[in-house]
């Protein structure tokens, strides 16, 4: 059975956007064009990959099974029409986590992988998808489980956690926090806590019973809002540069050290050699600045990693 890749494309893009009209327009051809690929698809197959009907489109059965090795046939047709005429182009990376600053790591090992196109993603759901499609060839970022098959990452970098919050708060004096001591004041979160991980997992961990989110305009516009109340709090990795705020005060936080991860994710199989350098020049970093070490004693992480080498004394 030899399967027509701009059939099994058609099928990609309606399955991601369960909408026959968005998928046409994102491929650039009539919705009629679009329904005939997939028609012809779903007679090749001998099967239905769509339910249609009054409540939308889903995924049968037999498409859900499809869905991972067409992601993946899409993505191999690109890679070897690139190979094929020799095309020579940079790794496209996507990051996302904006509020931390992820940039300020892969700036540290740009130099050292070769060319890359950076850009930016929403969240890790959002690139998880661009990278089964073959829209990008790696993303940077934290992972947490469950991930899509197909996907594979690498942690990259641990950083310690501090916590932000108004010199009018009631710790602000003091020269470090444990995480439980904020036990009483206002998680502040820049977006619905079930879609930021970290900070979930967090005040779940330390038993902080009150979060509340806002919108995220940037990070002056967030740490503004953090000093905007005496009760609220946040956290922030420890070697983010803070802009100038009024009555903002950075304190670290022990007994546990949070620890925030910095993973390289990709699709498995992906041939761009770039890959291979980016996470060459990462290894390289991150044992030159000892990254990864992490004491179970003394840190927090909610997925605590495996063989990884131990924290010595802490400098904060």
């Amino acid at each position: 059975m030899d399967l027509d890749v701009a059939q099994v494309r058609a099928f990609v893009h309606t399955a991601e956007e369960l909408h026959f009209g968005r998928a046409a327009g994102t491929l650039g051809i009539s919705q009629q064009a679009l329904s005939k690929r997939i028609a012809r698809l779903e007679s090749l197959l001998g099967t239905e990959l769509f339910q249609r009907g009054g409540n939308g489109v889903r995924l049968t059965e037999a498409g859900q099974r499809f869905l991972p090795p067409a992601r993946q046939t899409v993505a191999a047709a690109d890679t070897a029409v690139a190979a094929a005429t020799d095309e020579e182009r940079p790794l496209h990376v996507d990051v996302w986590g904006h509020l931390y600053a992820p940039m300020r790591t892969l700036a540290q090992v740009a130099g050292r992988a070769g060319e890359l196109a950076l850009g930016h993603g929403r969240d890790l759901p959002s690139v998880t998808t661009a990278l089964l499609n073959g829209d990008i060839d790696a993303a940077f970022g934290r992972v947490h489980p469950p991930l899509p098959a197909g996907l594979a990452h690498r942690l990259v970098r641990l950083e310690p956690v501090d916590a932000v919050l108004s010199a009018d708060h009631p710790l602000a004096a003091e020269p470090a926090l444990r995480p439980d001591q904020l036990r009483d004041s206002t998680l502040w979160a820049p977006g619905a806590l079930d879609r930021l991980d970290f900070l979930h997992r967090f005040a779940d961990r330390f038993d902080i019973q009150n979060t509340a989110t806002s919108v995220n305009l940037g990070l002056v516009h967030f740490l503004a809002e953090v000093t905007a109340d005496p009760r609220r709090f946040s956290l922030m990795p420890a070697d983010v540069p803070l802009p100038q705020v009024p009555g903002l005060r950075s304190l670290p936080l022990v007994d546990p050290t949070p620890l925030y991860a910095w993973s390289l994710l990709w699709r498995t199989g992906n041939s761009h050699p770039g890959l291979n350098d980016l996470a060459a020049a990462c290894a390289e970093e991150a044992g030159r600045s000892r990254w990864l070490e992490y004491d179970p004693t003394r840190d927090w992480l909610p997925e605590p990693p495996t063989n990884h080498p131990r924290r010595g004394s802490k400098q904060h």
